[in-house]
């Protein structure tokens, strides 16, 4: 229990310069200290409790459940990058040493929050940790993996992506809560209300959304010009995700063999639209319209980063599904054309955008 007197003395004392060990968390990179969704420099909100969040999803998932509450949630990655494949730098750090909590993905998935964790145990600081994957089955790596990227510890061989499945992302709710109650124990009615109106509002409803989607289909697979972050999106729909990166990181480079067999998959199954990553190199996307029947890719994203525009419209996890991924995919599964998918303009707006 975490007392809010306690709290705000605790964060005073860091800022005014008790910022013990954190210069060796920041990785060798200039990455500027944007907010991506809900804050400026992570000196505002003084005077209230603050949660920072080591990826997207989980800011989201978290705003939500901490909304009229006194908690402040902000997002750690920086607008218009992965959640994971970049280092923070000294600003950013500095946010998880003087915040009142910390919500992440748990072990081995980002190296940067793994050493960040560390360094406050090592000083005793006692920012709470929320593990938000405690309790979360994960899938084994799909079989096309690099093995180079298959992890470490106690996830190799497990595919860490398990909030694309929308009922595994509501444990990762009940975990926020928990964490959120355990620190603000006053609000404890306002955040499992939250917490339970946002499960069945928008998780089931997603689910049910995209089960829709895929259950039309004729087609069950799809392919994408991305990385190997869609997995769970077939273990839950029953769908072949053919990711032409075959790794982990978005970053990946794509090998000729794989180009390959995506353009056998192409010819075998008639396809004529694929999915690219928003946040990916749109290279081998371009190469596969070129060399292939497709006409045209579209975005899907693993809801890992964010847009400036998505930002400023207020997007979180279900606004990305309805507006990017759902769209796309009753495009590449033949479902529907393009000009009739997603709201007015999307077509326009996203046929082999850059």
């Amino acid at each position: 229990m975490v007392s809010r007197e306690h709290t705000l003395s605790r964060r005073r004392v860091l800022r005014a310069g008790g910022l013990v060990g954190i210069a060796g968390l920041a990785g060798c990179t200039s990455l500027g200290s944007t907010v991506g969704g809900g804050g400026d420099d992570g000196d505002a909100d003084d005077d209230g409790p603050v949660a920072v969040a080591s990826f997207f999803s989980f800011y989201d998932f978290a705003r939500k459940v901490a909304d009229g509450t006194p908690l402040t949630v902000k997002n750690l990655v920086p607008t218009g990058l992965h959640g994971h494949g970049w280092e923070p730098n000294l600003s950013i750090t500095r946010q998880i040493v003087t915040a009142d909590a910390f919500v992440h993905v748990g072990k081995d998935f980002q190296p940067w929050a793994d050493r960040a964790i560390q360094t406050l145990k090592d000083d005793g600081v006692d920012t709470a940790l929320i593990n938000v994957r405690e309790g979360i089955e994960l899938v084994p790596l799909a079989a096309s993996l690099d093995r180079d990227e298959e992890g470490v510890g106690e996830n190799r061989g497990r595919d860490p992506h398990f909030w694309l499945d929308p009922q595994r992302a509501k444990r990762a709710v009940d975990n926020i809560t928990e964490g959120f109650v355990d620190l603000l124990p006053e609000h404890e009615d306002a955040f499992r209300e939250n917490g339970e109106t946002y499960k069945t509002d928008v998780l089931d409803r997603v689910d049910a959304d995209y089960e829709a989607i895929f259950d039309a289909a004729s087609r069950d697979v799809v392919q994408l010009a991305a990385h190997n972050a869609f997995q769970y999106v077939g273990e839950r729909y029953g769908v072949r995700m053919r990711p032409l990166v075959v790794n982990l990181a978005a970053s990946g480079d794509v090998n000729p063999s794989d180009i390959t067999e995506a353009k056998r998959v192409i010819d075998e199954n008639d396809i004529r639209y694929i999915g690219a990553g928003v946040f990916e190199t749109l290279r081998p996307a371009k190469q596969l319209v070129a060399e292939t029947p497709v006409e045209a890719y579209f975005p899907v994203t693993p809801y890992a980063g964010v847009r400036e525009d998505w930002v400023e419209a207020g997007w979180g996890y279900e606004e990305i599904a309805y507006n990017i991924n759902m769209p796309t995919f009753e495009v590449v599964l033949g479902n529907e054309a393009p000009e009739d998918a997603g709201p007015e303009g999307w077509a326009a707006e996203w046929r082999n955008f850059e």
